[in-house]
């Protein structure tokens, strides 16, 4: 059966039509906040008496902030060979796909033949641990274009019972890396 708050191919990417996934987006940041004490993106002010309301992540533009969030997040289910199950904006447009394309892709395949063999050590580091909060490596676009992403957070995807159902990265520093031909990729250049 689905776990609560696991994207299940949805067709639309993220909207106001479908509140941005909110459900998922929760997951998402709540998972990181469990993992590191920390908040994924700013919990929304506090309206009224100016009190404390916890950082409740619940409201309605939860999914809509992440999406749109200046930094990279992705997901991807569990099993043998997962697929993604959420990019939001900055991911998708860094990796150069569509929200179906993400979606029917194997995460595996975002990175090189070459770093794969690294990407499944570190996978099975967060599975360990629960969160890796330095991983750097070399991610392909679909193009074919490389990128370097620096300090990534991977962490362990956990439902409202604690039992892990994916696991998710987030990320804000990434450089493109040069062509083989020496040249750095501009995304729009001519032949």
């Amino acid at each position: 059966a689905p776990r609560p708050g696991l994207l299940l191919q949805p067709a639309e990417p993220p909207s106001a039509g479908n509140g941005y996934y909110r459900e998922h987006a929760r997951l998402l940041v709540e998972s990181f906040r469990r993992c590191t004490g920390r908040d994924l993106i700013a919990p929304p002010p506090t309206l009224g008496d100016g009190g404390d309301d916890g950082g409740d992540m619940r409201g309605d533009d939860i999914g809509s902030r992440l999406f749109e969030a200046p930094f990279a997040v992705l997901s991807h289910g569990e099993g043998a060979d997962p697929c993604f199950t959420y990019g939001n904006r900055t991911a998708l447009d860094l990796f150069e796909l569509t929200w179906a394309e993400l979606l029917a892709m194997p995460s595996r395949l975002s990175a090189e033949p070459v770093e794969q063999a690294e990407r499944d050590r570190l996978l099975a580091r967060v599975r360990d641990c629960g969160l890796i909060d330095d991983y750097s490596g070399v991610r392909i676009a679909r193009s074919g274009r490389r990128f370097l992403i620096r300090n990534a957070v991977v962490w362990t995807l956990a439902g409202d019972e604690g039992n892990a159902c994916g696991q998710a990265a987030a990320f804000a520093d990434w450089q493109l890396l040069p062509e083989p031909s020496g040249a750095v990729p501009t995304g729009g250049g001519t032949d």
